[in-house]
């Protein structure tokens, strides 16, 4: 009989995809809260989005909060 040894492995750390998925979220919520005035709505609204601001008023406390300038 073959003395067999079983050798476990761990693999640690965070999947490369994984990261780049991520950093593209924070990406777009960083521009979404800090930069935005109506250019993420005029894509389905129109002009009309550039005046509503709807995206704007939602993280207005946020922005400032931020330190992001928005008036």
């Amino acid at each position: 009989m073959a003395d067999t040894h079983l050798i476990t492995t761990h693999k640690m750390g965070v999947p490369f995809f994984a990261a780049v998925i991520l950093l593209a979220i924070t990406g777009f919520g960083v521009f979404a809260v800090g930069f935005d005035q109506g250019h993420l709505f005029s894509i389905v609204l129109g002009q009309e989005a550039f005046g509503d601001l709807y995206l704007h008023e939602l993280t207005h406390d946020m922005r400032h909060a931020a330190g992001f300038p928005c008036h």
